[in-house]
């Protein structure tokens, strides 16, 4: 037989958890002694022993009691219990994220509970709020969007990591700013209308940009060098519309922000970013 002495020195448990489990009747005493103290036998010290281990892994006492009592299976209350931890970790992952950018940011109190709000979305309105923005900036423009709307569309996993959080609370403070809807639907409108090509260049514009500019950017060519005049001529041949506001437009700081948010909410690889060769090809406009 054990003491509630012996078995606080086996368990790690304190004397009063030890007593509070045997007057709630989880871990009843098998007798007392003769001096009127509780004592345990091996049944009742591994009783004990499981409903320490339990306690650790975070069950409940209900749940605790429903399984040494053989009212419920240890796998089904275990898998029970996986599911409430996973719901808990989501929030702590939401809660780090919202935490991790006020640091950052040095946001007041208002602005707080924006960020919560917008973190701790469903997944109904996070996807209400995603068809506003892609309606305002796409319907009724031309039915070749449809592609390229699917491809600007955030889809936020079930479990994201705190990373991929801070990533869409950013981008749905992006994608509610009616300023940023405003521009992507001027790129839009822009493309079909055939002077700017809108959040997408035409393929021929990009490739003679990124063809072309790239290795004179890296090369360290001046944009003001005999080349920066060819390559203006050659873009602006593949181009009828003006080559100025076209680079203007596209070069949007705005809009390269959302393509590296959209790729971090959606697990993908950062895009290679447009401003070295846009910034050239501005600056060879105005050379020439």
């Amino acid at each position: 037989m054990h003491t509630i002495g012996d078995l606080a020195h086996r368990t790690g448990l304190t004397v009063k958890a030890i007593r509070f489990y045997a007057d709630t009747g989880l871990v009843p005493p098998t007798a007392r002694n003769q001096a009127g103290h509780r004592v345990y036998d091996a049944t009742a010290a591994a009783r004990l022993a499981l409903v320490k281990t339990l306690r650790d892994l975070g069950l409940d006492l209900p749940a605790i009691r429903r399984v040494v009592d053989r009212e419920a299976t240890l796998a089904a209350v275990a898998a029970a219990h996986v599911e409430a931890l996973e719901a808990r970790i989501r929030t702590l992952r939401l809660h780090q994220a919202v935490l991790g950018l006020v640091a950052r940011r040095g946001t007041n109190p208002e602005e707080v509970e924006v960020l919560k709000e917008l973190a701790t979305l469903t997944e109904a309105e996070r996807k209400r709020l995603i068809v506003e923005f892609i309606d305002s900036a796409f319907d009724g423009v031309n039915c070749e969007f449809d592609g390229i709307a699917r491809s600007l569309t955030p889809e936020l996993p079930n479990d994201p990591e705190p990373e991929q959080v801070e990533a869409w609370v950013e981008l749905a403070e992006m994608i509610s700013d009616p300023d940023f809807r405003m521009l992507m639907r001027r790129l839009a409108e822009h493309h079909v209308s055939g002077a700017v090509p809108g959040a997408v260049p035409r393929p021929g514009v990009v490739a003679v940009l990124h063809e072309r500019v790239r290795p004179l950017v890296a090369a360290g060519v001046a944009p003001s060098a005999p080349e920066g005049a060819a390559v203006v001529a050659e873009v602006s041949a593949r181009w009828p519309g003006d080559l100025a506001a076209l680079v203007e437009t596209v070069n949007d700081p705005r809009r390269e922000r959302y393509l590296r948010l959209l790729a971090a909410v959606n697990g993908w690889a950062a895009p290679e970013s447009a401003r070295p060769v846009l910034d050239w090809v501005a600056e060879a406009l105005r050379a020439g």
